[in-house]
């Protein structure tokens, strides 16, 4: 028996999120028949993070044991063919320690969100990034994402139907600067709540519009109440691109 640990690239947009769904497209699903069809083994595939509709990843990790010994080349390179052509690549395959969890060994997770701003909709980046017609002033918006950083209650920030034990959660790095048109926001952790993120960034883009101060994110972050979120930013613009273990 051997454990492959997977790094993994994909468009989220034509799936119902990365955890396997009856009758539904995911990636996990599309992964799980790919090694099937390779090996003829049935097998589970467990990732760093599930992520939900529509988001992306350029640094997903995941990983797989197969009874029969295969050079991991062989593995990324099958898989591949297997895939195609779906919007998902294998980037990497090594060979894992029988006790590596793709979730449970990590220590760190980190993404990533785009936001276009311009009058004008995205022709090719349509489905990778936000599009917000008025412009964002960034300098305000990374200020008040400080006030973020920490070990907080992030009960405001979390979805309603996430099942996380606890809502408290320490944010390492929260950054927002400026390239061209976009307006890139990036967020570090060990860990995430369910739309942590995407309500996060909804939020700093209140900030951003000149809705919000920094002292009223902070306001809402401190009531630990949903109904004080701003609007949540949508699936496209976020993106997994990395792990660390």
């Amino acid at each position: 028996m051997a454990r492959y640990r997977l790094t993994v690239e994909y468009d989220g947009g034509p799936y119902r999120g990365f955890q396997a769904q009856a009758d539904l497209p995911t990636i996990q699903g599309e992964i799980e028949r790919a090694v099937a069809a390779f090996s003829g083994e049935t097998v589970r595939v467990h990732a760093a993070g599930r992520t939900d509709t529509g988001v992306h990843a350029t640094g997903q990790v995941i990983h797989f044991d197969l009874v029969r010994d295969w050079d991991p080349r062989v593995v990324m390179n099958a898989v591949n063919a297997h895939l195609l052509p779906a919007p998902i690549a294998i980037l990497s395959a090594g060979l894992a320690a029988e006790n590596f969890h793709a979730r449970f060994s990590a220590v760190g997770r980190r993404y990533l969100y785009r936001i276009l701003g311009r009058p004008g909709p995205p022709a090719l980046e349509r489905g990778r990034v936000w599009h917000v017609r008025a412009p964002l002033d960034a300098a305000a918006m990374h200020a008040a994402a400080q006030r973020l950083v920490g070990p907080h209650d992030f009960t405001t920030f979390r979805d309603a139907a996430c099942q996380a034990r606890s809502p408290v959660k320490t944010l390492d790095e929260a950054a927002v600067a400026r390239r061209d048109e976009e307006v890139i926001v990036t967020f570090a952790a060990r860990s995430f709540l369910h739309r942590q993120v995407r309500s996060m960034v909804g939020s700093l883009a209140e900030v951003g519009r000149g809705v919000w101060t920094a002292d009223d994110l902070a306001a809402a972050l401190a009531a630990r109440d949903r109904a004080a979120c701003g609007p949540v930013a949508p699936a496209q613009g976020l993106c997994l691109v990395e792990v660390v273990y």
